[in-house]
């Protein structure tokens, strides 16, 4: 018996990529909008522990709305 089904782990998995992929460009966005704020046209990729934590972050919300999305597609 599985804790889970294979339609909720594709809900969560799907979720999950499509969050990390849209939020990863937007995440890139604001960091460059608070480390240059005063150069509209400056664009740089964060440093490597930057970018780590960017993507814990990211990595941390992408599961939670993967398993939200699960939620309330079973009860609602």
């Amino acid at each position: 018996m599985s804790i889970m089904s294979n339609a909720s782990f594709h809900i969560i998995a799907i979720s999950f990529g499509v969050y990390l992929f849209v939020n990863f460009f937007e995440n890139l966005i604001h960091y460059n909008i608070g480390k240059f704020s005063n150069k509209a046209t400056h664009f740089e990729l964060p440093n490597k522990n930057d970018l780590i934590k960017i993507v814990i972050v990211m990595c941390t919300f992408a599961l939670l709305q993967g398993l939200l999305t699960n939620f309330f597609n079973n009860h609602i």
